[in-house]
């Protein structure tokens, strides 16, 4: 059980490039969005994380919870272009991240309504940070390419879980999961 949490925290954080955000002038606003999510660790811990929960709870959560968090960040990005603050975005972007890594490592399970709520207050918070991130470029190019990039991340959270009923080793394998995505939520918040 250490072994695995270890590599799974050591591997979380290795996969996050150090990169600062792409310059939409010279990349696209596509590729700025893409990139977007990929470069913050709260973003990609929380993303993956939402997979896989989706995996933990099963059945029409796989799909129910990813697309909670895609259409909920829409309206968040959407807000935070109209000028509408939300509260405690960086907290709840935050908050996201501890409470999804919790839940996957505990194997928290509500009903689907419930979850696909928890899931879509999350999206929204990290939509209205994205938006609030826009700088110069184009909000609809920015927009899709964030929503790829979220999707991607949702993917490959429940491509990680793929295995979760299959056996107690790979049940091990998504709570450390889990408990790396509360212990990097624990870090970012350590570091701010």
């Amino acid at each position: 059980m250490r072994r695995t949490l270890s590599l799974a925290l050591a591997l979380g954080l290795a996969a996050t490039p150090a990169l600062a955000h792409l310059d939409p002038g010279e990349h696209g606003s596509f590729l700025a969005g893409l990139s977007h999510p990929l470069v913050g660790l709260d973003h990609v811990l929380a993303m993956v994380g939402v997979g896989l929960w989706g995996a933990v709870l099963g059945g029409r959560a796989r799909w129910a919870l990813p697309t909670s968090f895609v259409g909920a960040m829409v309206v968040g990005f959407a807000l935070a272009l109209g000028g509408l603050d939300l509260p405690f975005v960086e907290p709840m972007v935050l908050a996201s991240v501890l409470l999804l890594g919790l839940a996957v490592a505990l194997l928290v399970r509500m009903p689907l309504g419930a979850a696909g709520t928890l899931v879509g207050l999350f999206g929204l918070f990290h939509g209205h940070a994205h938006g609030g991130e826009l700088g110069a470029a184009g909000a609809l190019s920015f927009g899709l390419g964030f929503v790829v990039a979220t999707a991607v991340l949702h993917a490959a959270g429940l491509f990680i879980a793929w295995g979760y009923s299959k056996g107690m080793r790979h049940a091990r394998l998504v709570r450390g999961m889990g408990w790396a995505t509360a212990l990097g939520g624990l870090w970012i918040v350590a570091g701010l």
